[in-house]
């Protein structure tokens, strides 16, 4: 899905690049990427790593030859010569940035507002299939919590249902070892009930 993105976002932008960056303390690696043959970046060198400063506004640089920040940034003085920069921030559910959709050219450019609102448009489809990931996560946890429950249960019906029918009383010791299931039982109920939340 995220290479589909990235080829959109380059065919829609008229970019020999398209990205999409994830950004860690050191470095900026490419989870998806068109026209780059190279899997990662230095982050001191990343553009991305400007464009997520402010997570809720792109972050545009139409000739980095002429702009303080980049001019002699190996990555512009150098393979792959980004001289044009577009990147919308990508976020996860809190609202902070975690990588860029980005276009480049080694040429300088202007990109139309049309554009722009396109490549927005499918930071947010990036956005959530992130959010939608976490969600997935979440439920496969919650299931494995309950199916820990459901054994729990059974066993603590199992051993009830021995005790009733042989017509034992229940010891203290065998009291406390149902009352301890049940208690974690209860605690893994509990904990799937607050995940949902």
């Amino acid at each position: 899905m995220y290479d589909d993105i990235t080829k959109i976002a380059s065919e829609i932008c008229g970019t020999p690049i398209a990205l999409l960056t994830l950004i860690d303390e050191n470095r900026q690696w490419f989870k998806s990427k068109q026209g780059l043959h190279i899997e990662e970046t230095p982050r001191e060198y990343s553009f991305c790593a400007h464009a997520i400063i402010n997570p809720d506004e792109p972050f545009i640089v139409p000739d980095a030859r002429y702009d303080e920040r980049f001019h002699d940034n190996p990555l512009t003085t150098g393979e792959p010569h980004v001289v044009f920069y577009a990147g919308v921030p990508v976020k996860d559910t809190a609202g902070h940035a975690l990588g860029t959709l980005c276009v480049i050219d080694n040429r300088p450019r202007e990109l139309s507002e049309q554009k722009l609102e396109s490549l927005k448009a499918l930071a947010k489809l990036v956005n959530a299939h992130f959010e939608l990931r976490i969600t997935t996560i979440d439920l496969e946890e919650t299931a494995l919590k309950l199916q820990k429950a459901h054994a729990i249960s059974t066993t603590i019906n199992k051993e009830v249902q021995s005790l009733v029918s042989s017509g034992q009383v229940v010891s203290s010791v065998h009291f406390n070892e149902l009352q301890e299931a049940a208690n974690a039982l209860e605690a893994l109920l509990a904990s799937s009930e607050v995940s949902k939340e």
